[in-house]
């Protein structure tokens, strides 16, 4: 069992980004085609191929982690990277699917420094889009028509349903006045854990692992899933915008419950009871919208204060930590270990 810890260049993600990016794209791109008019544009339009006018575009897709996971995964089961695409075109339609929903739901109107597809071409096809993306996910696996293809399927089909649990957990949460620090992390290990744990299992299925090998890259996604989301947590209240595209605070504008403000509500003294007693107001109104910049910074100051913020940098570390961890569980080729705990680091160390 390799238990070594070596030191790793992340210089090296970009290409793992960028690979993934490359083999997954074509057949993302073709995946899209089969969609009716008009969804097979406004899918382009928000994987940033083409503009508000349907004019080519070279928009920011994400960062292709998922993709770069998938590939990673196949070549983890000893199969060449190529054997993962299926499954990686898979996890970004499913992982875009969910994207295309969230953003209607959370009414965000900036994705990607874009304006978001509910936005320009409206609710309905924000959804309708959505679901086809959902239904193409799947399509894209079955028609391989092998035993390993059925199995990545169910794997996926489970992680869509989880994800889906970890949404409706979240938005029950927005006007709960307190949710536990448990509660939190198991909505985010449904809501963004579980599709990373598929992203990091899907490959090495279709490359013929068994479910020693598969279930083991799942934890490691699953922990992985919760340091990114840990980290994008931290940002959502004090990210830079012209980072992240989204508005100053918000979280706080979308009432979220994300591990800051639970851990800050759960660690008590001064500052943790005044949050409280202004949460618990904020839960009772729907006012939001008119709130100044100076009273967001006074939640985001409350939850630092609170230690919510130191709290949750050191759970982005402990849950690298226990990713890292599960690829202890197996042999893994040296250059595939080191580009998995690569892929951690980026994740944990990322700004934007």
């Amino acid at each position: 069992m390799n238990t070594a810890q070596p030191a790793i260049d992340t210089a090296d993600v970009p290409a793992l980004l960028l690979r993934g990016r490359t083999l997954a794209t074509p057949v993302l791109r073709a995946a899209v085609a089969r969609l009716a008019p008009p969804m097979d544009t406004v899918a382009a339009y928000h994987f940033g191929w083409i503009d508000a006018e349907g004019h080519p575009a070279e928009g920011d897709g994400g960062k292709a982690v998922r993709p770069a996971l998938a590939l990673l995964s196949a070549e983890a089961a000893g199969a060449a990277a190529e054997t993962g695409v299926p499954g990686a075109v898979a996890v970004e339609l499913v992982h875009n699917f969910s994207l295309l929903h969230d953003d209607l739901m959370d009414g965000d109107e900036q994705r990607r420094h874009r304006d978001t597809v509910w936005k320009v071409h409206g609710p309905a096809l924000a959804v309708l889009v959505g679901d086809a993306l959902f239904a193409l996910a799947g399509e894209i696996l079955l028609e391989m028509g092998t035993p390993e293809a059925a199995r990545a399927a169910r794997r996926l089909t489970t992680a869509t349903r989880k994800l889906i649990d970890g949404q409706a957990q979240d938005i029950s949460y927005e006007h709960r006045e307190r949710v536990t620090v448990e509660e939190c992390l198991r909505m985010e290990g449904n809501k963004t854990g579980a599709l990373l744990a598929c992203a990091t299992s899907i490959g090495a299925v279709l490359g013929g692992a068994d479910d020693h090998l598969a279930d083991s890259l799942e934890s490691y996604g699953h922990h992985l899933g919760l340091a990114f989301q840990a980290v994008d947590d931290l940002l959502g209240i004090w990210g830079d915008p012209e980072a992240t595209g989204k508005q100053t605070w918000s979280d706080l504008r979308q009432r979220k419950k994300s591990l800051p403000v639970v851990a800050a509500l759960a660690a008590g003294g001064a500052a943790s009871d005044r949050l409280a007693a202004i949460l618990a107001v904020d839960a009772k109104s729907d006012r939001t919208e008119d709130f100044d910049e100076t009273e967001f910074a006074e939640r985001a100051a409350l939850i630092e204060e609170a230690g919510g913020r130191t709290w949750t940098s050191e759970e982005a570390q402990r849950q690298h930590t226990a990713a890292i961890g599960a690829l202890d569980r197996v042999d893994l080729e040296p250059h595939v270990r080191e580009q998995l705990v690569a892929l951690a680091d980026f994740v944990v160390v990322r700004r934007k």
